[in-house]
């Protein structure tokens, strides 16, 4: 499993087209496809970029959600509304549809950070806020998260 490591400022310029930094895109050659999926964040306002492989595997278990239970019905529709396929230019960049700029707030300094098997793409200023507001209550989290795991087993 390819995991992206790494957390990188960069521009985005007027028309959503945003460089990825040299580093990053060396990490994404390891994928045979060159098409990733970009989408709005569930629980923040940044976005999600998904290699192929990621983005099947999530697929695969929403696509076992009964659609004839509303609650699913509707949960699919806000988890794949805005999802775009995006493709790198012979200049290392993608295209940032309007839409989904709006959704996570993107100005012309921008975040991209590691997040496992994806990365997200952030706006700068709120970027460093969740992180400098979260950074006292990092240790109760990863106390509550992965203090009962016996960090031998695997977790998957």
């Amino acid at each position: 499993m390819n995991q992206f490591i790494g957390t990188y400022e960069c521009k985005i310029d007027d028309k959503g087209r945003l460089k990825v930094p040299s580093s990053l895109l060396k990490q994404m050659a390891t994928f045979a496809d060159a098409t990733f999926i970009v989408k709005r964040s569930v629980f923040q306002d940044c976005l999600e970029v998904y290699p192929p492989n990621a983005w099947d595997k999530v697929m695969s278990k929403i696509n076992k959600l009964n659609r004839f239970v509303k609650k699913n019905a509707d949960f699919i529709r806000l988890f794949t509304a805005g999802v775009k396929m995006v493709e790198f230019d012979n200049a290392g960049r993608i295209q940032i549809s309007k839409d989904l700029m709006q959704f996570a707030m993107l100005k012309k300094e921008i975040v991209i950070t590691s997040a496992g098997e994806i990365f997200e793409i952030w706006d700068k200023d709120a970027y460093e806020k969740v992180i400098y507001s979260s950074e006292i209550d990092f240790a109760t989290l990863a106390e509550d998260v992965m203090g009962s795991l016996n960090m031998d087993e695997d977790v998957s």
